[in-house]
């Protein structure tokens, strides 16, 4: 028996992707296929491999008590629209080319309908210190029953108009929340739109003032959460010339919205002051600055000695009194 155990009709949008699972029984280990016939009525079917269509068209099959097989397709186009059948067999002779095989092919079949993907015009304004984020998806379309707005995991906004227009405000300025913004349409298939929040980065010191001590390693960090990401950080000391990754005793790690920098057996002399972190995207430049003091490894020992010293001035001077002291007269 064999089965395909995808949904039997699927819609997608040009560009999507679709993926069809298939599986099988028999005793020997029955092999499947995959073949194809698009919806022009002078069209056949034809067998599909792994690397078809250009590369987009890929087969995975695993041989193991059972047969399963997935098929999947990226990139879609109009042309692949069709039918999608998962052919099953164990005879021996299933393959030969004029022998006809005594146990025939088990297929099951499913329908994949890809529409072209609808325009989707969007938008970002900043008016009286709310930012509005717009979409407006173009027609021919499917019917919409609602729409969402989300960022990241979370669902800003939720309704059930039918209007291919939508919107979502935002109070605050543009800097505050910028990153992607995605309008959901739910139609069928589901339609999304990216709106896109850019600004220069908004850098952040991990620690405006760093303590460190002498011969340790110090750690400083930035970071910047907007959007776009960075694309290049500058580390400098003082607003001097730009600290260079592996000269002397300065290691920098960079990645994404986050830099580190390490200065190796911290100096009193040399490494106190400030480090200014820049960071750089599309849209422009900012930095922020970090204060370092280096202390000496006897700072620690500083107030236990003074509170030593007191004890040794406060027994001196409880010793004098007693021995100032004039004794008590004794009673007879």
């Amino acid at each position: 028996a064999g089965f395909i155990k995808s949904p039997l009709s699927q819609k997608r949008l040009t560009q999507d992707s679709v993926e069809l699972h298939c599986e099988a029984i028999g005793n020997p280990i029955p092999e499947i296929q995959w073949w194809f016939e698009g919806n022009d009525p002078n069209e056949t079917y034809a067998q599909l491999w792994d690397g078809a269509r250009q590369d987009r068209v890929k087969i995975n099959a695993t041989y193991n008590l059972h047969s399963t097989s997935t098929i999947y397709i990226a990139n879609l186009t109009s042309d692949d629209s069709g039918m999608y059948e998962c052919r099953a067999s164990n005879d021996p002779d299933r393959n030969h080319l004029s022998k006809s095989p005594k146990v025939k092919w088990i297929r099951s079949q499913a329908n994949v309908f890809v529409i072209e993907r609808p325009d989707i015009k969007v938008q970002v304004s900043s008016i009286a210190g709310r930012l509005v984020l717009t979409c407006n998806m173009s027609a021919p379309h499917p019917a919409i029953d609602g729409h969402e707005w989300t960022h990241g995991d979370k669902v800003l906004q939720t309704d059930t108009e039918s209007s291919s227009f939508t919107s979502y405000t935002i109070e605050g300025k543009m800097e505050e929340h910028s990153g992607v913004y995605e309008c959901v349409y739910k139609s069928n298939p589901v339609i999304t739109g990216q709106v896109n929040v850019s600004v220069a980065p908004q850098v952040t010191a991990y620690k405006k003032s760093e303590h460190g001590n002498e011969g340790d390693t110090g750690v400083l960090t930035c970071k910047s959460s907007s959007f776009p990401p960075v694309s290049t950080w500058f580390w400098y000391k003082n607003g001097q010339v730009p600290i260079v990754n592996g000269s002397g005793r300065y290691i920098i790690k960079s990645g994404g919205n986050k830099t580190e920098l390490r200065i190796l057996k911290l100096n009193i002399e040399e490494d106190t002051g400030d480090y200014h972190c820049n960071a750089t995207n599309s849209y422009g430049t900012n930095g922020a600055v970090v204060n370092l003091r280096v202390r000496s490894r006897l700072a620690a020992l500083w107030p236990f000695l003074g509170i030593v010293a007191e004890v040794l001035v406060l027994v001196t001077i409880i010793f004098i009194y007693e021995k100032r002291r004039k004794p008590d007269e004794v009673l007879d």
